[in-house]
């Protein structure tokens, strides 16, 4: 093998595991490395739901970033961090997980409803010019930052706190 080929064979291998490194990060890795998801890593390790985002997945995370979690109500995000709050931060948290990989691509075009992973609750995501989720407070939330990739699923973050509630209206 010449010189030159052997070089851009080293060249291409190194590309290629550096491009592999990136990918390797869970869920949760880059949720708690992130600065804007400090927050979110915060009420993840309270509601003690770490292990489950380091599982295998796929997973999808509709992410809050720490200015939506600012935007509750003063003193809500420190009552839900309580201990005895535990059910209703998971709940809360589990309503902001799907269980596929839904990238922006894979999401339909139009409003539609979703299944997070919290039992007998829907989302109403609309993909258009942006992409923006009903809760069941009818509140909307819009993804400002889509398709983070990770090893086990892919994180969109989002400017708002999704409430679970009633089934949100899906409809232009």
């Amino acid at each position: 093998m010449t010189y030159w080929r052997l070089l851009l064979t080293a060249g291409a291998v190194a590309l290629a595991t550096v491009a592999q490194a990136g990918n390797r990060a869970t869920l949760l890795e880059q949720i708690t490395t992130d600065p804007q998801l400090s927050t979110l890593a915060a009420a993840l390790a309270a509601a003690d739901l770490n292990e489950t985002l380091e599982q295998d997945g796929p997973f999808t995370i509709y992410a809050p970033d720490n200015d939506a979690f600012a935007a509750l109500p003063e003193g809500t995000l420190n009552v839900l961090l309580l201990p005895e709050n535990g059910n209703q931060l998971t709940d809360i948290l589990l309503y902001h997980v799907d269980d596929r990989k839904l990238k922006t691509r894979h999401l339909i075009f139009g409003p539609a409803h979703y299944r997070p992973l919290l039992e007998d609750s829907r989302l109403c995501i609309t993909r258009g010019d942006e992409i923006t989720i009903a809760d069941g407070t009818g509140q909307i939330a819009t993804v400002s930052n889509p398709d983070i990739k990770a090893q086990n699923g892919v994180i969109h973050i989002i400017d708002k706190v999704l409430l679970p509630g009633e089934k949100p209206k899906c409809h232009m």
